[in-house]
């Protein structure tokens, strides 16, 4: 059974950081890409970086660009979203998302993802 399980949401200020993390289990993710996405209350789904298999492609939505880095290992099947200088604004559910054959210029699109975690929650006070 295949498992995407994210962790290390919380509360933080306003200018503060939070590293998520997300470990896959229960087939290889060799050769996907995995992304995060994120979702606030009332919204839609959107998405927020990705990154491929080899680790030389990463795509990053233009609101977290210079904030945000997202990073895996994948001796682990983990990946990382390194958050820094968050706004309130970034406040949302934070999913993991894995897939396969998917083009760098389809990383954005949720439909292109196989597998799902079920979020954690980021809240950013101001």
């Amino acid at each position: 059974q295949v498992q995407l399980a994210e962790s290390g949401g919380g509360l933080v200020q306003a200018g503060g950081s939070l590293r998520l993390s997300c470990a896959a289990s229960g087939r290889t993710f060799s050769n996907s890409a995995m992304a995060w996405f994120r979702q606030a209350p009332g919204e839609e789904r959107e998405f927020v970086a990705a990154i491929n298999w080899r680790l030389d492609s990463t795509v990053y939505a233009d609101s977290v660009k210079g904030r945000f880095t997202i990073s895996r290992d994948n001796a682990k099947n983990t990946v990382y979203l390194q958050m820094n200088s968050l706004k309130p604004e970034d406040a949302a559910v934070y999913y993991c998302a894995a897939g396969f054959t998917i083009s760098t210029s389809s990383y954005s699109s949720e439909a292109r993802y196989n597998y799902w975690g079920q979020g954690t929650q980021v809240t950013v006070s101001s």
